[in-house]
């Protein structure tokens, strides 16, 4: 009778590890406004590797895209245009594309060439450290890697009021 118990016992703790582990690997990381933002590792089309915490002092917006995207390609101008003008002011903007084909992904480039940081995450393990499932999504992470605001869709990076705002957080 002692063995029944603690074979049930044990079944029971491992029945309520695996209900566990299968909550934690189906649950969804959902990164919002006020959250601490994710470590990433990623290394540029430049060859330079950055991190989250590279960019510590200044504003950094994080552009989840893909060449494939045409709401992407729709603000791709847009991004370039506020990072030249809030650039020079402290403003980090990096885009990382989901693009499984490289080719692809240089094509685009090549002929839309960014005026800000841009890397490739063909496995979509940031995108996915995010919790970003559809793209355009990007965040605006502060100097202490807070995230200030998330915007999902694609956005008019250059109109006057998102320069404005986005220069008030500078």
């Amino acid at each position: 009778m002692k063995v029944d118990r603690i074979l049930q016992t044990g079944i029971a703790v491992m029945f309520a590890l695996f209900i566990g582990v299968l909550y934690l690997s189906l649950h969804e990381n959902v990164v919002q406004a006020g959250d601490k933002a994710p470590q990433f590792s990623i290394r540029t089309d430049e060859g330079k590797t950055v991190t989250a915490r590279d960019f510590g002092g200044k504003l950094l917006l994080v552009n989840f895209w893909a060449s494939y995207c045409a709401p992407c390609v729709e603000e791709f101008p847009a991004l370039n245009r506020m990072a030249s003008i809030l650039g020079p002011k402290g403003l980090v903007v990096l885009g990382i594309s989901s693009d499984e084909d490289a080719n692809a992904y240089k094509r685009f480039l090549a002929s839309n060439p960014a005026a800000f940081l841009t890397a490739r995450d063909p496995t979509k393990d940031i995108q996915l450290n995010y919790g970003t499932q559809l793209i355009p999504e990007s965040y605006l992470i502060d100097q202490k890697g807070k995230v200030v605001e998330k915007f999902v869709s694609s956005q008019n990076w250059a109109s006057p009021q998102m320069i404005e705002h986005v220069e008030s957080l500078l």
